[in-house]
C-alpha cells in the first residue's frame, strides 16, 4: 500500500469516527437524534444548523440508509450509493480533520 492510500484510509475512519462523535454529542445533549430537518426551522436557526450538519452528515446518511433498508426494504443500489456518497464525504471531513493536527 502507499502512503497516499494508507492517509485515505486513515481520513475515512477519521471522518466517520468523528462524524459519529458529533452525532452522538448532540443527541445525548437533545435526547434525539440529529437529522437534516434541522434545515427546515428557517432563520437563524438553519444557519446555526450548518456547521452540525456538515459534521455529522455521514453518520446522519449511513443511519438513514442502514434503518431505510432495514424497516423500507429500500433496494440494495440505494443502500451502495448512500455508502459511497457518505464514504466520500467522511474523508472529506478527514482530510480537514488530518490539516489541523
Amino acid at each position: 500500500m502507499s502512503a497516499q492510500q494508507i492517509d485515505s484510509f486513515l481520513a475515512l475512519g477519521l471522518g466517520f469516527a468523528f462524524a459519529g462523535l458529533i452525532a452522538s454529542v448532540y443527541t445525548a445533549w437533545r435526547q434525539q437524534p440529529v437529522s437534516f430537518s434541522l434545515l427546515l426551522r428557517g432563520g437563524a436557526g438553519a444557519i446555526v444548523a450548518l456547521p452540525l450538519l456538515a459534521a455529522a452528515g455521514p453518520a446522519i446518511i449511513m443511519r438513514n440508509t442502514l434503518r431505510g433498508r432495514r424497516y423500507e426494504r429500500r433496494p440494495i443500489h440505494f443502500v451502495a450509493m448512500s455508502t459511497i456518497i457518505a464514504s466520500f464525504w467522511s474523508i472529506a471531513i478527514g482530510f480537514q480533520l488530518l490539516r489541523l493536527i
